[in-house]
């Protein structure tokens, strides 16, 4: 038995629970298909880490930095492209609420991607239009960093909601 063999079969002794048998072949040795571990409960991670952390406080210092809501207030009205990523996102959130709230939480369907298989694409298609209206209508604001400023923006929701659930 040479030492390399050895120490594969002493490293998986520990990783099945001892009533636990791996088919052996002809020479005593459990192939690949029996080196799946033992799944191991594992505690969820804090909701409020360093990772979403960073988020959050990076959105905040760019809102604060852009003039963010002083920027959209003035172009809300005044551009169309801004218009139609807002009724896009309205669209895009909508159908997230109907997927979460009404078919996951009331109805009690779990699989709702698979009762109604084009939500999922016509939702994600709808919130990849209006990021790129919201890009076209705030071009002229921040020329290339405006992908960057929404991206910022857009990560540090996620985070805060991610926080709440």
């Amino acid at each position: 038995m040479d030492a390399s063999r050895a120490r594969e079969q002493l490293r998986r002794r520990y990783l099945f629970p001892r009533d636990t048998e791996a088919p052996l072949d002809s020479e005593g040795y459990a192939g690949p298909e029996a080196s799946t571990t033992v799944e191991r409960k594992e505690k969820p991670l804090p909701r409020l880490n360093i990772h979403s952390g960073f988020w959050i406080l990076a959105s905040i210092v760019v809102t604060y930095y852009v003039d963010f809501f002083k920027t959209v207030k003035e172009n809300f009205h005044t551009n169309s492209w801004f218009v139609a990523g807002g009724t896009l996102l309205l669209i895009s959130l909508s159908l997230a609420c109907y997927c979460i709230l009404y078919l996951e939480w009331c109805r009690g369907i779990e699989d709702y991607d698979v009762k109604y298989p084009a939500l999922i694409p016509v939702t994600t298609a709808a919130f990849i239009a209006a990021g790129v209206c919201f890009n076209v209508a705030l071009w002229h604001v921040w020329s290339f960093l405006t992908p960057l400023v929404l991206f910022t923006q857009f990560m540090g929701v996620v985070m805060l909601i991610s926080l709440l659930g």
